[in-house]
């Protein structure tokens, strides 16, 4: 893994206290106004920072606030909070690997985040699975996105 030093770590952290704060208004300063978010449960790519922070904003709403950066965060036996638990860098990107369990399913996922040279995302790339927590990840973000509206 890459040292994280400059705008690297900057962005990052601004990623993990924004998630760990479930503050998502935050959200402004952090994302570019062009950014692209790929979700697991929407077909099409979803363009510009108010619709991608609506799609975080649900998702903070169905995974919960209480988010975690690691392992060491934490109860290590409690697999019902919301917890990165990988990270892979390199100068403009992170895979963030991620896992909870909701409803007695495990979740497993990664959050591919890139951003531009002034430290904004610019593209969020969601990827989970198995498949029983996409199916029911996808009926939680429609329920919460319409509760939104």
């Amino acid at each position: 893994m890459l040292s994280r030093e400059g705008e690297n770590m900057n962005t990052l952290e601004k990623w993990y206290e924004v998630m760990k704060s479930n503050n998502l208004e935050e959200l402004d300063d952090l994302l570019a106004d062009d950014v692209v978010f790929y979700s697991p449960v929407v077909f099409t790519p979803q363009k510009g920072k108010e619709i991608t922070k609506m799609y975080l904003m649900a998702a903070g709403g169905v995974f919960g606030g209480s988010q975690n950066k690691d392992k060491s965060s934490g109860d290590k036996d409690d697999k019902s909070t919301f917890r990165y638990i990988k990270e892979i860098m390199d100068e403009k990107s992170a895979l963030l690997e991620f896992e909870l369990e909701m409803e007695g399913i495990y979740i497993n996922g990664v959050d591919l985040i890139s951003w531009n040279e002034e430290g904004k995302i610019k593209e969020i790339k969601v990827i989970v699975r198995p498949l029983q927590a996409i199916n029911m990840l996808h009926q939680k973000m429609q329920t919460m996105l319409e509760s939104m509206k």
